[in-house]
């Protein structure tokens, strides 16, 4: 086993370090209902690892509960877990690419965090790869990394913590949502990534709410009415951009000019032969098919060429940012956002509009309605503004007066930026 030793924190200036204690750790008493000093939540893809771990900590007389041996057979699962925190004094998270992915591991994190435990818990995550896209509902806390040197001994420097002296420290408890307000979500990856064309749109399943948006958003069809509205951007923008359909196009331009030339030809023959008097002026008559056949094939060509103009990818870009727009004016009420800087990925962003919404209120009461200019406002700035959070850059200079968003640019300040440069559309 791998150990591990600096202190650091996913998308936020390090704590305060571990309090000082004895180089020998002793184990805190366990009070009444406790009965271990740690619970561990661990994906079974990191089963080794993690056992190892629990065989030291063992070794220093922790009480360790791990599923495996501790859940009480016969009983349901959220009931073993529910109990096994409750009767722990600290709750630690092996986080791994498996961990994050796993719905029962994810459920485990949350219940730590959300449920209404009497003694809140204390929440030790432990990074146990590097890469690992950390869950939005974690990234307020100071993690441990599994290949640090002296992982071992901050552990357990922790662990033999009393719970109340860890208060501010490196390991905290539950903080309220304002703690990650603003963080990046794992993003969402269109299901048709691969072979992906430049000009074509991705598509998002809507099927199933991933993991990490469970927690989160309460009205599920919500997001799948949201979904929905961008995969709408396949049906409806796509269909004249591949070269194929182009050339078809091109073709029947074409073939259309042809056959005008053809049955007006016809029909002059047969006016000439029967009834000459109706064409006094074949000459004339003949140049006037030949500017209709010609104007049919400039107007193909006008066709491909101002599709052509158009630089595909950008194009397709931009419809997704707008859909994204409309779609946001569902998913601001369940405080997540959406944008696109491509046709296959987007970005989400845990963040409350809340206090915008009121400044909102505020400017507008007296010229229109507060609500409409809040709601063109996602419609046509939101997707930029997830984009910027997602990324943590923003194209203007860190703005002096107050923000809605602690430690970032909130909504208002962002769309008065883009008012500013005139993006209004």
């Amino acid at each position: 086993m791998e150990a591990q030793n600096s202190l650091e924190t996913p998308n936020i200036q390090p704590q305060s370090t571990v309090p000082d204690l004895p180089d020998v750790c002793v184990p805190t008493t366990l009070r009444d209902g406790e009965s271990y000093h740690v619970f561990i939540s661990y994906s079974s893809t990191d089963y080794q690892w993690t056992h190892s771990l629990i065989d030291h900590l063992e070794s220093y007389s922790l009480q360790v509960c791990y599923h495996e041996r501790d859940f009480t057979p016969g009983r349901t699962v959220l009931e073993n877990m529910s109990e096994c925190i409750q009767e722990s004094q600290k709750v630690l998270l092996v986080l791994s690419q498996e961990f994050v992915r796993s719905r029962w591991c994810l459920l485990e994190a949350n219940m730590s965090l959300f449920r209404d435990c009497l003694e809140r818990k204390p929440i030790i995550p432990v990074m146990l790869q590097p890469e690992v896209q950390v869950p939005v509902h974690l990234c307020h806390l100071t993690y441990l990394e599994a290949n640090d040197p002296d992982f071992i001994n901050k552990l357990l420097k922790v662990l033999c913590t009393p719970n109340q002296q860890l208060q501010g420290s490196t390991v905290i408890p539950f903080q309220p949502p304002s703690i990650y307000n603003g963080k990046a979500l794992q993003p969402l990856k269109a299901v048709n990534d691969e072979g992906l064309n430049k000009w074509d749109s991705g598509q998002f399943s809507d099927m199933e709410v991933p993991d990490q948006l469970r927690l989160i958003i309460e009205d599920k069809d919500k997001y799948r009415e949201a979904l929905r509205i961008v995969n709408s951007v396949s049906q409806t923008k796509v269909w004249l951009r591949p070269v194929w359909v182009r050339v078809l196009i091109y073709i029947a331009a074409v073939l259309f000019s042809l056959s005008l030339m053809v049955y007006f030809a016809f029909i002059f023959v047969v006016g000439v032969v029967y009834c000459v008097d109706c064409f006094p002026n074949p000459r004339v008559f003949y140049v006037c098919i030949i500017l209709v056949c010609f104007g049919c094939t400039v107007l193909g060509l006008i066709i491909q060429i101002s599709l052509w103009k158009k630089d595909d990818e950008k194009y397709i870009v931009r419809e997704l940012q707008k859909a994204i727009g409309k779609a946001n004016t569902l998913l601001s009420a369940e405080k997540v956002l959406m944008g696109c800087q491509s046709n296959s990925k987007i970005h989400l962003v845990y963040v409350s509009l809340d206090g915008c919404k009121r400044e909102f209120g505020e400017t507008f009461r007296d010229h229109v309605s507060a609500e409409e200019m809040f709601q063109r406002a996602l419609h046509f700035f939101s997707s930029g503004y997830a984009c910027c959070l997602a990324k943590r850059h923003f194209p203007f200079p860190q703005l002096n007066y107050k923000s809605h968003l602690e430690g970032g640019v909130c909504f208002c300040q962002y769309v008065s930026q883009q008012l500013n440069k005139g993006e209004w559309k």
